[in-house]
């Protein structure tokens, strides 16, 4: 016998099926972890849409403050660049300055006038984080305000509340985004103070002020509707007959997700929606794009989170199904006037949703549409416009005192 010949009894087709057997364990095991990597992946984006941030990150460098001339230099951005009032925050939260006009820019930096520092010293200051807010609390604006507590599914939940004169005024609820508080929506205060409206000013589950939920999970409006469906009772329990609520961002689909499933919801008579989101689908779209994420990695993200049993990998105690919160696709379901403002520079949550809700429904929907202002900033960007619809819609449109009058 040769070398080569193979030893007694060792048949040949049995080598190769081992050959064979050894292989394909090979690539089932590679596909396996390949199929792990992908899923792990797929899980991580599903949990990064409903998780709140910890932490605010501050990312806009500082280059130069100077005092002396109430100026500070910033990275130049779409943001950073924009005329108005804004609010930067510095040393890891700590510290708070307002800022204004713009004074000078060059290619890269952009200087803007300081308007106050409330907090911190900012001269050693190298990042911050910009914002819409730019009050703090509702005291600032020399209006009476009142803490309370509003009794949520999770517990009490801190508002504040500034009360027209008239103790038979109508009421606005004001809803904050996502990754903010309350002190976001102070910017309203005046406008409906000066309609004549009573206002609440409400803090909602996971945004480090409201009680958590169970999972510490964002339910994307799907759950933190039963927070302003709490907001209502409260003041359905001050004597309320009529109501507004206004939410922003991501609060535009709490609110509206209040409007379909609140029994208390037939106190409302009127909604403002200020960059709002309208339909996940298209937010997740525009991010998963800017992400440069797979389409199918988007799908399946979203599948996750509204299947049983797999919405767990996103840490949900219960699904979350998108398709329930697009509110273009159940514009039939509504039946209170709405007034939207967006500006279609938005960048972060886009104008289309807003357009397409108009378009579905125009006997109930009245969109006006800012240019230049982004995201939630559109009072920043030019508050007499801002005010300006707001007031001529409560006064055209909703007409509180008609429809008081009526019941």
């Amino acid at each position: 016998m040769s070398r080569s010949a193979r030893p007694a009894g060792e048949p040949v087709q049995d080598t190769a099926r081992s050959a064979g057997l050894v292989a394909l364990g090979t690539g089932i095991a590679a596909a396996a972890v390949g199929t792990a990597v992908i899923g792990g992946f797929v899980a991580a984006i599903a949990r990064m849409v409903v998780t709140p941030d910890r932490k605010r990150t501050e990312r806009v460098p500082i280059v130069a403050v100077d005092t002396g001339r109430g100026t500070v230099t910033l990275e130049r951005s779409p943001d950073t660049e924009l005329q108005g009032r804004y609010s930067l925050w510095f040393g890891s939260g700590t510290g708070h300055m307002r800022v204004g006009d713009v004074i000078g820019t060059t290619a890269t930096t952009v200087t803007r006038r300081i308007i106050a520092v409330d907090a911190g010293d900012p001269t050693n200051a190298r990042r911050g984080r910009w914002g819409g807010w730019f009050y703090l609390t509702p005291g600032e604006l020399d209006v009476p305000v009142e803490d309370v507590d509003v009794p949520t599914p999770n517990g009490p939940a801190p508002a504040w509340v500034v009360r027209a004169d008239d103790p038979a005024a109508p009421w606005a609820v004001l809803v904050h985004g996502r990754g903010v508080t309350r002190a976001e929506t102070i910017r309203a205060v005046p406008v409906f103070r000066a309609a004549g409206y009573s206002v609440l000013l409400a803090s909602w589950r996971n945004d480090g002020v409201a009680p958590k939920s169970v999972d510490g999970r964002y339910g994307l409006g799907s759950t933190e509707w039963e927070d302003v469906d709490a907001a209502l009772r409260w003041v359905d329990g001050q004597g309320a007959t009529s109501v507004v609520l206004m939410g922003w961002s991501m609060g535009g689909a709490v609110v509206l997700q209040t409007l379909l499933r609140s029994a208390s919801a037939r106190l409302v008579d009127g909604v403002v929606l200020e960059s709002p989101v309208v339909d996940w689908h298209a937010v997740l779209k525009s991010q998963g794009q800017a992400l440069k994420l797979p389409k199918i990695v988007r799908k399946v993200a979203q599948r996750v989170l509204r299947t049983p049993v797999l919405h767990r990998f996103a840490g949900l105690h219960r699904p979350v199904d998108l398709r329930e919160l697009d509110m273009v696709a159940r514009a039939d379901e509504l039946d209170v006037p709405i007034l939207l403002l967006h500006s279609d520079d938005d960048g972060f949550v886009p104008s289309a949703a807003s357009h397409d809700l108009a378009a579905a429904r125009p006997d109930l929907v009245r969109l006006e549409v800012a240019h230049g202002a982004r995201h939630t900033k559109l009072w920043n960007h030019d508050a007499d416009w801002f005010d300006a619809r707001i007031l001529a819609w409560l006064t055209e449109v909703v007409r509180p005192q008609d429809r008081a009058g009526a019941r």
